[in-house]
């Protein structure tokens, strides 16, 4: 049975990034359809060697980006490498790049050079720090990021140092800026005809994820402080302890406090001057969690935590990634992907109802030139 095509079917994106931004840029474009290729140098993307674990010599960490895409080699530094890179923009919609700035328009290929002999194409770059500024054109890499946009001064315990969150997260919200970047301008191309250069810096990224900590700077100019696991603004939103495993409570409003109490045996906590209000409740956050522990340690946490669901107060289980990846939900939701060759991954969380995403090439596909247009379009699981 043939199933709908993705919702970007028939664009050709010609991915030659590395490491993680672009390149999860490029793999989120070619679940939802567009036809991938990407060029690597000579002896590869840095990150098939960024192991264990490896299979056949190359490591989970390109597995994990590098999907929904054909790979060819080339040398742009070479006449025959920029040759060749040409001949595949000239068919292109998009290109995505993180090289250091500076460096294509050495080899004279850069934006400004191209974007006049092929005024259509979108050109994303993912930089460390955007060209110019203070910062301008210096490398970055997620956690140097993390530590100078204050996300390592936020995260951790209360009565601990700075602590890095323990995923990529901004190279991986700056590839995800690069999707909305490259939509974004692929959109007003339907209008204008024209493409345009769009720029992910992981520094803005870095900075745009300090919500709600900005927000309260910017009212009141009060430093930002680390909370461990609890909401900087709302309580009880924390890691509880219980009489077993730790819960993960999330109350943000008065009828859910109201519940969390009622389902620990204490109503009465929900009508006390000191925790009546969200505001009293986050004032008088250290007293309260001691009262909440109190209770829930004569509670099973993971019945608890169904008790909670079910009474309408968010809750969950703390989990390990193995846990959280074999869950029955994870399945249900379509969120491992498995494909031959023995591949397995993170499914798209984006779901669409008519074009829904598709896995159509496990990494390390090889392929040197863009499908057929109708080839490109139809060839869908």
């Amino acid at each position: 049975m043939t199933q709908a095509q993705g919702a970007l079917a028939g664009i050709r994106v010609l991915d030659i990034s590395r490491i993680l931004g672009g390149p999860y840029c490029g793999q989120i474009l070619g679940d939802h359809g567009a036809d991938v290729l990407k060029v690597e140098p000579p002896q590869g993307d840095d990150t098939r060697t960024w192991g264990p674990p490896f299979r056949e010599g190359v490591a989970s960490y390109y597995h994990g980006l590098n999907r929904n895409k054909r790979v060819q080699h080339l040398d742009f530094s070479t006449e025959e490498g920029r040759e060749a890179l040409l001949a595949l923009v000239a068919e292109a919609d998009v290109l995505i790049e993180n090289f250091k700035t500076g460096t294509m328009e050495r080899w004279g290929i850069g934006y400004e050079e191209l974007s006049k002999r092929f005024p259509r194409l979108v050109w994303c770059r993912v930089s460390g720090f955007g060209a110019d500024g203070p910062l301008g054109a210096l490398p970055g890499y997620d956690a140097a990021v993390q530590a100078m946009t204050g996300i390592m001064s936020i995260n951790g315990e209360a009565d601990g140092g700075p602590l890095r969150v323990g995923l990529p997260v901004v190279d991986m919200v700056t590839g995800l800026n690069a999707v909305i970047g490259v939509l974004l301008a692929l959109q007003e191309r339907n209008r204008s005809g024209r493409g345009q250069f769009v720029e992910a810096a992981l520094y803005d990224s870095g900075l745009s994820l300090l919500h709600p900590h900005a927000a309260n700077w910017f009212m009141d100019g009060t430093e930002p402080r680390r909370t461990g696991n609890a909401h900087p603004n709302i309580y009880p939103y924390d890691a509880l302890a219980t009489g077993t495993d730790p819960v993960f409570v999330a109350v943000g409003n008065d009828r859910q406090f109201a519940s969390l109490c009622r389902c620990i045996g204490l109503p009465e906590l929900a009508d006390d001057p000191l925790y009546r209000t969200a505001g009293a409740r986050s004032v008088h956050r250290a007293q309260l969690k001691q009262q909440l522990e109190a209770a829930m340690a004569a509670f099973d946490g993971r019945a608890l935590v169904e008790q909670l669901m079910a009474a309408g107060v968010p809750a969950a289980p703390v989990l390990p990634v193995d846990a959280a990846l074999q869950h029955p939900h994870t399945l249900h939701r379509e969120m491992v992907v498995e494909m031959p060759g023995g591949y397995r991954g993170i499914g798209a969380p984006v779901k669409l109802s008519r074009t829904p995403a598709s896995y159509r090439h496990a990494p390390l596909t090889p392929g040197d030139a863009f499908l057929p247009q109708d080839e490109g379009s139809a060839q869908q699981q």
